[in-house]
């Protein structure tokens, strides 16, 4: 098989693109460095280590060092390829997460949720690559990191024939995980490819709230045990739980909860209390 050599520059990281018009043919070859392939646009098959995958739009490949693989393309398939040798992380994190999540190559489906964060750090990095300063090549290395993280833990499960019971779990999940980030009913629809009234539906179905309420929910609850375990400042903890301002939080909590946050940390404070009476009884 053929090797080829891929110029990784200074910092061991390398993004660029790979176009490749209707019918071209990448014959089989290895490098010597990981590589990962994520598709833009278009339609094309990858075969890789004799297993041959369908690759559309998001899907993505992840190639270990030396291990054989080819390119066809059927309609325009234009590629990212994300170039990396693991020897340039100070970090064992990195390798240790390779060794962990990645210790062959492989076929990798994502979700929508998944896609979408792949493809902002994707975005995050090709900005760095043209845009250098002094902290690019940090700013490259923590983006790496990202992206593999975020692709151990993006699910391995189809990407077309979601039915909208997955739909509202995975709608569930990426909440669970991105509280404290400024959603909307529109960002998530977004990233579903659907609209904001059908994203509403399908998850109203089957959990009688919308997206919006659930966040809500998973953000009260959250605050309410920081208010009781915690000495944090109610100010800290409207930040943690990811309102960007007080009477923002301040409406939402007593919405939901019926009392201010400072009147529900006095009386649960006040009825977690030990019974000092009790504590010398040896009760």
């Amino acid at each position: 098989m053929t090797l080829r050599r891929i110029d990784l520059l200074t910092h061991g990281i390398h993004l660029y693109e790979s176009n490749h018009l209707d019918g071209d043919v990448v014959e089989e070859h290895h490098h010597e460095i990981h590589q990962i392939l994520y598709a833009v646009k278009g339609a094309g098959t990858i075969t890789l280590d004799g297993k041959r995958q369908k690759f559309l739009q998001d899907s993505a490949a992840f190639i270990a060092p030396r291990s054989n693989h080819a390119v066809f393309s059927e309609s325009g398939l234009t590629l990212l390829v994300l170039a990396f040798n693991v020897t340039a992380f100070d970090s064992s994190a990195a390798s240790g997460l390779l060794q962990s999540s990645f210790p062959s190559s492989a076929f990798l489906r994502l979700n929508p949720f998944s896609a979408a964060d792949l493809r902002q750090l994707l975005r995050k990095m090709l900005f760095e690559q043209s845009h250098r300063d002094e902290f690019s090549a940090w700013a490259l290395h923590i983006y790496m990191f990202e992206f593999l993280l975020a692709l151990a833990r993006s699910s391995q499960s189809a990407l077309v024939t979601d039915s909208n019971a997955l739909r509202a779990e995975r709608i569930r999940n990426y909440i669970d995980r991105h509280y404290f980030e400024p959603l909307t009913a529109g960002d998530i629809a977004a990233r579903l490819g659907i609209g904001t009234r059908h994203v509403n539906n399908i998850f109203k179905d089957h959990y009688r709230l919308t997206p919006i309420q659930y966040l809500t929910e998973v953000r009260i609850r959250l605050a309410k045990k920081l208010l009781i375990e915690t000495e944090k400042d109610i100010a800290s903890v409207c930040f943690e739980v990811g309102y960007e301002t007080l009477p923002t939080f301040y409406r939402a909590f007593k919405n939901i909860v019926n009392m201010s946050p400072n009147m529900f940390r006095q009386q649960n404070k006040h009825e977690n209390e030990p019974d000092p009476a009790g504590q010398a009884d040896g009760r």
